[in-house]
C-alpha cells in the first residue's frame, strides 16, 4: 500500500513535468506580427489570400503567433510579414546611388525590392513602389531569387502599386 501512495504522489509531478515540455518554444519559430492601418491590413489580407502553398519548392509553414500579415516556408524558415515600416535604408541617398554595399534595390518580376544583407547571412527583401511594404527574409543559403519569383505574382495581385504610407 505504501508504494501505491508513492506512485500516485509522483503521478501529479509527471504530469508537471510533461506539460512544461509542451512550451511555447515547441511551437516552431515566430515573427514579430506587424501594426499597420486598416488600409494596409485588408490589402495585407488579400496577399495572405493569394500566397502560394510552396515558395522554392518548400511547403508552407506560417510562425507563430499566427496572423494573416505573417507566413512561411521551410526550415529553416523563410518569412513574409506585410504591413512592416518603412526600412531606414529606402530613404538612404547612398542605396539610390548604388553606394551602400549592405543594401541594393532592383526588381524580380514586376515587384521592386529593396535588399539587405543580415549579419546572420541571411537577406532581408522589402517591396518598393506598392500601397504596403512588404518585408521578406530568405535565411543563409537558399535560393532568393527563386523566393522572390514565385511570391512575385501575388503581391502584384494583391498589393496595389502606389506609394505606401
Amino acid at each position: 500500500m505504501n508504494s501505491f501512495r508513492h506512485r500516485l504522489l509522483g503521478l501529479p509531478l509527471l504530469v508537471l513535468l510533461t506539460a512544461a515540455g509542451c512550451s511555447a518554444a515547441d511551437e516552431g519559430p515566430t515573427a514579430a506580427v506587424p501594426s499597420p492601418d486598416a488600409k494596409v491590413v485588408a490589402v495585407c489580407e488579400d496577399l495572405d489570400e493569394a500566397m502560394p502553398a510552396k515558395v522554392d519548392g518548400l511547403v508552407r509553414k506560417d510562425p507563430q503567433p499566427s496572423s494573416k500579415l505573417t507566413a512561411g516556408w521551410g526550415n529553416p524558415l523563410i518569412i513574409l510579414r506585410c504591413g512592416v515600416a518603412q526600412p531606414p535604408k529606402m530613404v538612404d541617398p547612398e542605396v539610390a546611388e548604388g553606394r551602400d554595399a549592405d543594401a541594393v534595390a532592383g526588381g524580380v518580376n514586376g515587384v521592386d525590392w529593396l535588399m539587405e544583407k543580415q549579419d546572420d547571412g541571411a537577406y532581408r527583401f522589402t517591396t518598393a513602389n506598392r500601397e504596403a511594404y512588404v518585408e521578406v527574409t530568405v535565411p543563409e543559403g537558399r535560393d532568393s531569387s527563386s523566393v522572390l519569383i514565385d511570391l512575385a505574382p501575388a503581391v502584384k495581385k494583391a498589393i496595389p502599386e502606389g506609394i505606401a504610407l
